[in-house]
């Protein structure tokens, strides 16, 4: 078993997740972010997968906008069909192959 340098601890993850969370409700309208970007800014950024864990298993995630949090190639959560809708609705551009435009719609937070 591979041994990582940067393991949380309980604590570490919890704060992590209520980062994941805080982050995410900041992602503005016609936007877009990444799980890696959001696991840097929680400063974790090796952590991108759990972001992804995060907003899927936590009570109460499925009431922020994490329909804008794509894969960083702009691929949208397979088995998820309703997140292009959703992003669509917005204004959020989908390049020919089916990818978000990271260009145009790729939230830069000021922080």
């Amino acid at each position: 078993m591979k041994d990582y340098p940067d393991r949380m601890t309980a604590e570490e993850a919890r704060v992590f997740g209520e980062n994941v969370l805080n982050i995410v409700a900041q992602i503005p309208h016609g936007q877009v972010t990444t799980y890696g970007n959001i696991a840097a800014l929680a400063g974790w950024p090796s952590h991108s997968r759990m972001v992804g864990r995060t907003l899927r298993y936590t009570p109460g995630a499925e009431k922020l906008p994490c329909y804008r949090v794509v894969n960083k190639d702009g691929r949208t959560a397979p088995g998820w069909s309703q997140q292009r809708a959703l992003l669509e609705a917005e204004g959020v551009v989908f390049k020919s192959n089916g990818h978000v435009d990271m260009q145009r719609h790729l939230w830069k937070p000021s922080c």
